[in-house]
């Protein structure tokens, strides 16, 4: 290649959404040159590790409250212009079949993340784009007419249509190291400053050592300062270094922001979700009647694990070796509180390198959600995890990628064409 190149459309990055973007433009406009570039030497490597090396595609139900972030009326229609099962029809035409699992995350029957990979690769390749790896984009410049796209090789591109798919921050290894950012703010965008998202928490009181492996449903809410609580259910799964599991993670992303915001934010644990004050200490009154020789962690156990039973009777200041018929009225109710409200010594979160999204990013507002076309640098176009979007754990970041590319192709046939 020559050092200087020309292209119809360039697209950033080789993530989720710039090979769905690859695919969707390459299909509509076969007569034009689509170049989606990646300085990885190996793309899709958050690919490859998303769910478990399993790879969560979407999800059966997506609404814009699966999301955070910005305008969540933007979000919906973004994600109204291709939905769910409109990705799920893209797959099956790439070859990979769908099938539902639990909380409706759809995953590919094959349950290897490469698959997934594959055909996205295949698909760049059979609508007519190109895809060139180990090429880093160092910067972007806007002229009259075009923009130029310069790479680390010093090799320049011509093009009157870009595309910035470069992802986030989260799991950096995988080349997501945020600067799109600044390419985009180069372009005159704004940024809204990120934080890591769907990533583990660490806990400072050492409470989680001795329940490492243990997991149960449980919601946690998050409660920052001069702000409405935020409730989370799910499975809870505790670590040798804090908590983790979906519930935590979907918190991960509040406690984060609270914190960048500098407002104080508690966490707090309820073990028993779907259980008032009432009905549990109702529970343990007939528990009591029923078996007053029974310790109360053993019944507390009959509906926990062991060790987060025996956990819970510590935090609520009790005896371990009491016994239920020994147990007052005071001791009841403050063993019901700490069931339904023990506080999270969060001191910290695994960071970037175990965050599986970025929240923060380019703001929304700035993003015209027909087209996804920018609002500040006509025929630049965001699409993915660069935006200011961040979905709960489900397969809801990757109907993102798929969406945003989708709209953002689709509104850059109708510029080319017209």
């Amino acid at each position: 290649m020559s050092r200087s190149d020309t292209a119809d459309v360039v697209i950033v990055g080789g993530g989720a959404a710039g090979l769905a973007a690859a695919i969707f433009c390459g299909r509509t406009l076969p007569d034009r040159r689509i170049l989606c570039i990646d300085g990885a030497r190996s793309i899709g490597a958050k690919i490859l590790v998303s769910g478990g090396g399993r790879c969560n595609v979407t999800n059966r139900t997506v609404r814009e409250t699966d999301f955070w972030g910005g305008d969540r009326r933007v979000i919906r229609n973004v994600l109204r212009a291709y939905p769910a099962e409109r990705a799920a029809a893209l797959f099956d035409e790439l070859g990979v079949t769908l099938h539902a699992e639990d909380d409706g995350k759809l995953f590919p029957d094959s349950n290897r993340a490469r698959t997934v990979l594959d055909a996205l690769v295949r698909g760049v390749n059979d609508a007519g784009a190109e895809l060139q790896v180990s090429r880093r984009i160092e910067a972007v410049e806007r002229t009259d007419n075009d923009f130029s796209v310069r790479s680390a090789d010093g090799r320049e591109i011509k093009t009157g249509i870009l595309v910035l798919a470069t992802g986030g921050r989260s799991l950096p290894k995988t080349g997501s190291d945020g600067h799109g950012y600044a390419l985009a703010r180069t372009l005159g965008h704004g940024y809204v400053a990120t934080t890591p998202a769907l990533t583990p928490l660490v806990l400072g009181d050492g409470l989680h050592r001795d329940l490492a492996g243990a997991s149960h449903p449980a919601v946690v809410t998050v409660q920052a300062e001069d702000a409405a609580p935020v409730r989370l259910a799910g499975a809870m799964l505790w670590t040798h270094f804090g908590v983790s599991g979906p519930v935590v993670l979907n918190a991960s992303r509040h406690w984060l922001r609270a914190r960048l915001e500098g407002r104080r934010v508690e966490l707090r644990l309820n073990v028993f979700p779907g259980t008032t004050f009432s009905d549990l200490d109702d529970w343990l009154q007939e528990q009591q009647r029923s078996h007053p020789r029974a310790l109360v962690r053993t019944v507390i156990a009959s509906r926990l694990p062991a060790s987060v039973a025996s956990a819970v009777v510590l935090a609520a200041d009790l005896d371990p070796a009491i016994g239920m018929a020994h147990l007052t009225r005071d001791d009841r109710r403050r063993l019901v509180a700490m069931a339904l409200e023990m506080p999270l010594d969060a001191v910290d979160s695994r960071g970037y390198n175990y965050a599986e999204v970025t929240s923060g990013g380019i703001p929304l507002s700035e993003i015209d959600s027909a087209t996804m076309e920018s609002r500040v640098c006509p025929r630049l176009f965001l699409i993915g995890e660069i935006l200011d979007v961040d979905g709960r754990i489900g397969g809801f970041n990757f109907q993102w990628a798929w969406s945003s590319a989708w709209v953002a192709s689709s509104a850059i046939a109708r510029t080319l064409r017209a």
